[in-house]
């Protein structure tokens, strides 16, 4: 499996294997690495197994480098969400964070040693409105979108378009759910709000252990993008670990919610290849059986997209998963309509 045979997926799962490579092998590590957004984990690998000694000095410079950067990304992040709990709280708002901001907020063993792109917020559909108008007042704009993706984004998705700081820069994705209104499996809302976890002092809640785990499934393997799906596999992977070692009856929970969440099969592809990958361990009795086509193609979209962790066949499945990725979130006439006008008139409007 290539996403498996990846240098940085190896390191991953087995840290002390970094004192063996050679100098060839540690120039590779740090090339997948960078472009599957890892490398900043495998730095705090580094540090907190004390294996900074046994690495070559040139290497152990790309590796403090991207120490640097997570550090600066991780305080940014909390300026970030001082300022958003500002802005929540001059409306009487909550909200749901997700994904990387998450796992930050919640100190989950995934935020350690990870680059944070977006923050993801969730409120319910009734308060979009509401939390969009609140944070445009307080600096967050509209990004350059068409007339036609406007609508597309808020009558079909989850998710109303990006809004980035005037200032700052930073963006913000504001869902209401966590799979397109349009998608073939409908996963409601509703019981994610139910069950999620207020934050102490703060207008931010988390997702329940077994939510927040869907929902990291569902992202990863409903989605047809792949460029951070090495990254995201390994979150994925500490995840399980963490909450399986320390929730009751997870494995039992987290079936039973995926059911009801309408996320079976993504729970069934995040089991499958965190295991071939990362070597998660899942019990026997909740591990997935043997999938040849999809093996096939998700060994190659979860490596590092690089030359090195790729073969003939890559390009393939990244265009064969990404357009599974455009299936899943729309019916046919509406995937067809889609394609068609992101194929002939979006050109056309960015020409003029």
């Amino acid at each position: 499996m290539l996403a498996a045979k990846s240098l940085p997926a190896c390191v991953i799962q087995a840290p002390q294997s970094l004192a063996t490579l050679s100098d060839k092998e540690w120039d590779l590590l740090i090339r997948q690495g960078r472009r599957a957004n890892l490398l900043a984990r495998i730095a705090y690998l580094v540090r907190v197994g004390n294996y900074a000694a046994e690495i070559p000095s040139a290497p152990r410079g790309h590796l403090r480098a991207e120490e640097i950067l997570a550090a600066k990304q991780v305080q940014a992040v909390h300026y970030e969400l001082k300022k958003l709990a500002e802005a929540l709280d001059s409306a009487g708002l909550k909200a749901v964070l997700l994904k990387g901001a998450a796992y930050l907020a919640a100190d989950l063993p995934c935020a350690r040693g990870r680059l944070f792109g977006d923050i993801d917020l969730m409120v319910p559909k009734p308060q979009i409105a509401l939390a969009e108008s609140t944070l445009m007042l307080h600096g967050w704009a509209a990004g350059h979108h068409d007339t036609y993706d406007q609508r597309y984004y808020r009558l079909w998705m989850h998710e109303i378009p990006p809004l980035q700081h005037v200032t700052r820069l930073s963006i913000i994705d504001l869902h209401h759910a966590i799979l397109p209104e349009s998608a073939r499996a409908a996963s409601p809302a509703a019981p994610l709000f139910e069950d999620a976890i207020a934050l102490p002092d703060t207008p931010f809640l988390v997702l329940s252990p077994v939510d927040m785990t869907l929902h990291s499934a569902a992202h990863l393997f409903h989605e047809g993008e792949f460029h951070n799906g090495l990254r995201d596999l390994s979150d994925l992977d500490s995840l399980l670990r963490h909450f399986s070692a320390n929730e009751p009856e997870f494995w039992q929970r987290l079936t039973k919610r995926a059911a009801a969440l309408n996320l079976t099969i993504s729970l069934r592809h995040a089991l499958r290849y965190t295991q071939q990958v990362f070597g998660t361990p899942v019990p026997t009795s909740f591990a997935p059986k043997r999938s040849g086509l999809m093996d096939a193609l998700f060994a190659r979209a979860l490596a590092p997209d690089h030359a090195s962790s790729s073969d003939a066949w890559t390009p393939w499945s990244r265009g064969l998963l990404y357009l599974r990725g455009h299936w899943l979130r729309m019916p046919p006439w509406l995937l067809l309509r889609h394609l068609l006008h992101k194929a002939f008139i979006t050109p056309k409007d960015k020409s003029l």
